[in-house]
């Protein structure tokens, strides 16, 4: 925080430490030029310093905000007039000069003596540009300037600063949404996977198979892996692998010789990280519709651990009676957010039904 904080103020000083010292490099070059240090703490310079800071960050976090970014133009130029009339009759930069002039007037001669008007006669005058309370008003033309320059850049850095912090709220908000929306994909996905598993032992304690116990310590496995570990964005593959195998042990007891399951996985799975249950919305997809209660079934499982991918393949049969379009659910469309929103471009899906198949290809580059 501190040092967000500072990185912002540095280039406010650097611009005003070099904004100020444009008067001095003038000043230096006059023939009549003071001390640097005198001109620095002269009540003159002290009046420049203030006018110019002062405007600068009254239109910035003032007058931009409240009344140009409002359309309230007319009042904001308005404004805008009134402070260049202020800065024209302050005079900053003519009287920084002025006073540093004074300093270094020569004393006058004794035996020099100053002018002085003669005695009004009648029918002479003096040549109007000899006559001081004739004279115009010099404007200082370099304030003006000056005050039109701060002005114009401090009206850019404060737009600047809102469009990005309007882009910052911006990306804030898109990055809350999908944390959430990923959040929300979670809680789908949980309790879905956890309902299909209590079925399946409740099938078995009914049936009162010899593994129901087995079973159950399978679902503890699972349920501690869903609840403690399905939580993070990213796991060990081998704890996905893991609950895979869990769930498969699980389905193997449940369906017995009916259905043929060839199970590969190949590669170094160690020090590899994937998104939780990913794989297993695919597995539990195969069992919910590509088993049948009526013909022998074969399933094909494989997960290739490469150095920098993951690939996993999944192939079983089409039996018509299972397809229900309706009764899909939001397994597979939440893997496809999830995918979307974890790996973006780094990942490749291709799913197919052909020659009465389904299959399922993922790639992941991790």
């Amino acid at each position: 925080m501190l040092k967000a904080k500072a990185s912002s103020f540095i280039p406010h000083i650097i611009v005003w430490i070099v904004f100020l010292s444009l008067p001095l490099l003038f000043i230096s070059g006059q023939p009549e030029a003071s001390n640097i240090s005198s001109v620095l703490f002269s009540i003159s310079y002290f009046v420049f310093f203030v006018t110019y800071i002062s405007v600068f960050y009254f239109n910035a976090y003032f007058l931009v905000p409240k009344f140009y970014l409002q359309k309230k133009f007319i009042i904001y130029f308005s404004i805008i007039l009134l402070l260049a009339f202020l800065v024209s009759v302050i005079k900053p930069f003519d009287n920084l000069l002025s006073s540093n002039r004074q300093v270094h007037l020569p004393e006058r001669e004794n035996n020099i003596q100053p002018f002085r008007e003669p005695p009004n006669r009648e029918g002479f005058r003096l040549p109007p540009d000899m006559q001081q309370n004739d004279r115009p008003k010099r404007i200082d033309a370099i304030s003006i300037f000056l005050f039109v320059m701060v002005i114009g850049i401090s009206a850019v850095v404060s737009i600047t600063q809102r469009w990005y912090q309007t882009e910052q709220r911006a990306t804030r908000a898109e990055a809350d949404k999908a944390n959430a929306e990923l959040s929300f994909l979670k809680a789908q996905i949980n309790p879905h996977f956890l309902f299909n598993m209590l079925n399946n032992i409740y099938s078995l304690a009914v049936t009162k198979n010899e593994n129901t116990a087995d079973c159950i310590m399978k679902l503890s496995n699972i349920m501690r892996y869903v609840t403690d570990e399905a939580t993070e964005d990213y796991v060990p593959l081998q704890n996905e692998i893991n609950c895979i195998a869990d769930y498969i042990g699980l389905q193997r007891m449940r369906l017995g010789d009916k259905v043929n399951i060839d199970l590969e996985i190949n590669g170094d799975v160690e020090n590899k990280k994937i998104a939780p249950l990913i794989l297993m919305s695919f597995i539990e997809n195969i069992f919910k519709y590509g088993i049948s209660k009526h013909e022998p079934t074969g399933i094909e499982i494989k997960l290739f651990a490469e150095t920098r991918s993951i690939t996993f393949f999944c192939r079983n049969k089409i039996f018509s009676s299972t397809i229900n379009e309706e009764r899909k659910g939001v397994g597979i469309d939440n893997a496809k957010k999830r995918l979307e929103y974890l790996y973006h471009d780094k990942h490749f899906l291709n799913i197919t039904r052909e020659n009465g198949f389904y299959e399922v290809q993922l790639t992941l580059h991790v």
